[in-house]
Formats: structure tokens, sequence, C-alpha cells
């Protein structure tokens, strides 16, 4: 058989597998607490797929076993090279901590997963794509399809179904909280739609709104459709009341406006209009510091409330420590160590509640810079290829995501880790791996 035909047949087969997860992954916490219920094995089922990424991750290699000038593509970009080195890190300080015993095994597992696993992913799709176009062409349908269902669930969370609705389902103190609450307030209930929670939820509805407004300022003919479900993705948004989802959302959005706006008059318009509403946001939010109903929901606070803790105190406090740990520990404590892994560890967990932070805490100063790195060069690419409505979504939701890591640990999040670098991946796999267009995918045809 013709070796070129072969190894378009097996990307095409590793594609559709792709496919499925991304497909899936919106439905990954219902899916898993819901079978967990009916048959147990819960932490097992939360490993679907990484158990389907096996055989991706076989493929991959055996593709690049056979095409020495892909292989070459790949090893000779400074992105892969960054993210090896990262790996390495991360494996290195992970083991120093198990061997002194600053780590459990579960811990450190969790954490190499949680920390590696979307990036090698990354890595994974471009090789895919290299090889065949199926995930270019089913990218819009792959990501929007499923986020319809959110939609339309969370709509349905908020304003129809009971507020334990997912109680039938499994969710409880041993999986998945049935609901969340703003500072433990029962009348301000957050909405998590078929996410892992509303902070999950609200940083993947920054991707897929985004995705949906650049697709919209790329199409000549504007649908109505395509507004009310922008409309429908926003509310979800709101009654997340994930503040740094809104705030992250806004700026992605902004950025995909500025750019898909040609006319330097409509910019001029743009920018008025936005500095307009910050500056009405800002009076309007003054005049309702001491509305009840807005200390709830925008401030996440309650002048009358007897908790002893907000949540944004929380976040200061959770804030402070991370950056005390990685100045007293500018080497990192390990893998594991630090985030949502560190709860398996004999002591108490170390949640910075900054994701950045966390690497920091993990891997020190040089684990922070590296995955800094990644993120910039990741962010130029794309927008090297903004005119692209993929990669001008991407590139505007990073920047989005970046302020909800900040505030979070978004990038632990299976869901949007997998399909937001997997979406990368797809998008640059013809910049990094066949950078002069057509002539190097015939380069790597004739090689294979």
């Amino acid at each position: 058989m013709n070796p070129d035909k072969t190894a378009a047949r097996k990307a095409t087969a590793l594609s559709w597998i792709i496919i499925l997860i991304l497909a899936l992954l919106p439905f990954h916490a219902f899916l898993t607490v819901w079978l967990s219920s009916l048959v147990g094995h819960y932490t097992l089922l939360r490993l679907w797929k990484e158990i389907l990424l096996i055989p991706v991750f076989a493929g991959v290699v055996y593709l690049l076993s056979t095409n020495r000038y892909l292989r070459k593509k790949l090893f000779d970009s400074w992105l892969t090279r960054i993210i090896l080195i990262y790996a390495l890190l991360l494996l290195t300080t992970g083991f120093i901590a198990f061997f002194y015993h600053d780590v459990t095994t579960k811990a450190l597992a969790y954490g190499e997963l949680a920390d590696l696993r979307f990036l090698f992913f990354f890595l994974a799709v471009m090789v895919i794509c290299a090889f065949s176009p199926l995930l270019r062409q089913k990218w819009r349908a792959t990501l929007l399809l499923p986020a319809t269902l959110v939609v339309i669930f969370g709509l349905l969370q908020y304003w129809v179904l009971p507020n334990d609705f997912l109680r039938h389902f499994g969710y409880g103190h041993h999986t998945i909280t049935i609901y969340e609450t703003i500072n433990n307030n029962l009348n301000s209930i957050r909405i998590g739609s078929t996410l892992r929670g509303a902070n999950p939820l609200g940083a993947y509805m920054v991707l897929v709104i985004s995705a949906a407004v650049s697709l919209l300022m790329a199409t000549s003919r504007k649908r109505p459709s395509q507004f009310l479900w922008l409309l429908g993705a926003f509310l979800v948004l709101v009654f997340s009341y994930s503040r740094s989802a809104w705030i992250g959302a806004a700026l992605s959005v902004a950025i995909i406006l500025w750019v898909s706006l040609e006319s330097a008059r409509l910019r001029r318009w743009l920018l008025v209009a936005g500095g307009t509403l910050v500056v009405f946001a800002c009076a309007a939010g003054f005049m309702l510091r001491n509305n009840t109903t807005f200390q709830y929901d925008t401030l996440h606070t309650d002048s009358r409330a007897s908790t002893t803790m907000t949540s944004n105190q929380g976040h200061a406090i959770a804030f402070r420590r991370g950056i005390h740990d990685i100045v007293h520990q500018p080497l990192g404590g390990g893998t594991g160590t630090a985030g949502p892994a560190s709860v398996y560890n004999n002591q108490p967990g170390r949640v910075a509640e900054n994701y950045f932070l966390q690497v920091g805490q993990e891997a020190g100063v040089v684990g922070m810079g590296l995955f800094l790195a990644i993120n910039i060069m990741v962010g130029l690419k794309l927008w090297r290829q903004r005119r692209e409505p993929l990669a001008l979504a991407l590139f505007a939701s990073l920047i989005g995501l970046s302020f909800v890591n900040m505030l979070s640990h978004a990038w632990t999040d299976d869901t949007l880790a997998y399909i937001w670098w997997g979406l990368a991946g797809i998008s640059l796999s013809p910049v990094i791996l066949n950078h002069k267009g057509n002539n190097s995918a015939k380069k790597i045809k004739a090689t294979a």
C-alpha cells in the first residue's frame, strides 16, 4: 500500500477519535458522575479520555517514526523544545519531591497529568493535522454543537429546573457539589450546566463565545439565529456569576471586534463605546455599592452577612500565600505540591487560586518562566494567523483565559484545557509543521 495513503488513513482515524473526545468533553463531568452513580469506579471513569488518547499517542509516534521531514519540523520548533524542557522540569521536580516524601503517589500522578496532558495533546493534534484535513474541516461543529447543548441546559438550570436537580444523577459531597452559591447564600445560586462547576463553565463560555463572535464577524450574511445563540451563551456566562470569566470574555470579544473592524472610524467608535461603558460601569458600581443584590452578584459580598470570610478575601489570602511560597522556595516544591493535586498530600493543600502561581509553587521561577514563554509563543503564532476565524478566536480567548487563570486554576479543568489546546493544535499545525504552505505538505508526503 502507498505509504502516503496509509499515513493519511491512520491520521483520519485518529482525527475521529480526537473529534469524539472534544465533542464529549463538555459533558465529561455530568456523564462520569452519572455513570459512577450507576456502576461505581468514579476515578476510573474520569480517565476515559486519557484511555482514548493511548491509541492517539501511539498513532502519533508511528506517524513521526515514518516521516523524517515531519520529525525535523516538529523538533526544530522552539515551541516544541520549550514544551519538552518544561515537561522534563516538571517530571524532575515531581520525582525529587516524591523521593523526599513531600508528595504522595496520587498527588504526583494527578499533578503531572493535569500539568502536562494538554501540552502533549496540543503537539499530538498538530502532527495528526499535518496528514489529515479532517479536524480543520470539522472544528466548528465539534466545538459549537456540544456548546449549544451546554447553553440550553444552563438556561434550563437557571430558569426551570429545581436547584437540586443534579442530585438525581449522582451529584453530591463525594463527587461534584449539587449547586454552588455566592458566599453560602441560598438565594444566590450559580449554575454550572454540565461542567464541573460555575467557574469552569464561565471559562468554557469565554472560549465558545469568542469562537462564535469570530465566526460571526467573518460571515458576510449575519443570520438572526447567530445573534440568538450568542444571547443564550452570554446569559449562561452571566448566570455562572464567574467575575473573572465576565472580564475574560469582555477582553476577548473586544479584541475580536477591534481586529475584525477594518475601518479606522469604526475602531474609534468602538474605543469610545468601550471607554464609556467602563466609566458607566464604575459609576454604577459606586452608586450601587450598598445594594444587596449588587453586592451578592457582582462584588460577592454582603455587608449584612455573618460570613467571617468572603470569596474576595479568600482570593487575596491565597494569592499572598502563593507569592510567599515562590519567594521562599524559588526552585519550587515539586509537581503535585500545589494546586488541586496538593489536596491528596499528607499535609494541607496549597491552592493559590492562580494557575501561574501554581506552576511557580511546583516548578519554581524557571518553570513559571517556561510556561509563560509557551503561552507567549503560542499567542504570537496565533496573532500572525489572525485573519483566520479560529486563530483570532484562540488568540483573543487566550488573553481572556490568561486573566481567568490569574484568579483560578482554569487549565487544570479537563474540558477547557483539552478543547482550547486541541483547537490551538489544529490552528497552528500548518504554521509550525508546514510553514511554507503546500510545498512543505508535499515534502511531508515525499519523505513518508
